[in-house]
């Protein structure tokens, strides 16, 4: 049986001294792995097509379980993430996050354009930071998390300063505070992006630009959230932590010296 297939290259794994295993999520199929022979050879015509990220057209030999790839046609090969090192960690812990809450077989277009969009977007140039914020809040109903974002999750109140509850599962206002000793206080531009990214429509991303201060407090909240409530330990994860870590050491560092 010879499939064709729409799918982003999540992870490769070497398979012998000339092949590699490709772990790709699919339109069709959703996650799906095939071996890809020879592709660990510079001169296979496999060896472009199943870089991590790629987009593309593949062709599979097989049923279910893990099939042969016969063929692959890039629709992009992502190469200005493979060519920045900020892009790469972020597209790499986004893939990553779709790989470890998704099982093989399970069809999820809806995830699948989600990806393609937030991949397409670090290439094209916008903030990875951003996008992966937004696909983070998208990925909670994936993990099967819904946290209450449009209102208080308490009272039920759309007015008023707002903090962010891990007890409550979501917002929380100023009158309900008490609730919930350990809620991280968010200014009213964290909280709005918060709400923004949960809800909105990813095509309508157009240019946005968020301070640093305002970064820092939505990786805050999501980080808090997805370690209490989804649970999953990511090496690329870790490795952001500390490349962000290090931007703001040198971005402060930088600051004082104009100073």
């Amino acid at each position: 049986m010879l499939e064709k297939v729409e799918g982003i290259v999540l992870r490769t794994n070497d398979y012998g001294e000339t092949n590699k295993i490709v772990t790709m999520f699919t339109h069709e199929k959703g996650k799906k792995a095939a071996v890809a022979r020879g592709a660990k050879k510079t001169n296979s015509r496999l060896s472009g097509v199943t870089q991590p990220f790629t987009h593309g057209f593949f062709l599979i030999q097989g049923g279910r379980g893990l099939g042969t790839m016969q063929q692959g046609e890039a629709f992009s090969s992502m190469r200005r993430i493979r060519e920045d090192l900020t892009k790469t960690a972020y597209a790499a812990y986004i893939v990553e996050l779709t790989d470890k809450t998704t099982e093989d077989g399970e069809a999820n277009p809806h995830l699948f354009h989600l990806l393609q969009k937030s991949l397409d977007y670090i290439n094209e140039g916008v903030d990875p930071a951003i996008v992966t914020n937004i696909f983070e809040m998208k990925m909670l109903s994936q993990a099967g998390m819904h946290p209450e974002m449009s209102a208080c999750a308490v009272c039920g109140e759309t007015e008023g300063k707002f903090g962010f509850s891990i007890r409550e599962n979501g917002l929380i206002c100023h009158r309900c505070f008490e609730r919930d000793p350990h809620f991280l206080p968010l200014t009213p531009a964290a909280i709005r992006l918060l709400r923004l990214f949960y809800f909105f429509d990813l095509e309508r991303l157009g240019k946005i630009d968020v301070k640093e201060a305002t970064k820092k407090e939505l990786r805050a909240a999501i980080s808090m959230y997805y370690d209490e409530y989804v649970g999953l330990y990511l090496k690329s994860r870790r490795f952001l932590e500390q490349m962000e870590q290090f931007d703001h050491a040198f971005n402060g560092k930088e600051q004082r010296n104009d100073d």
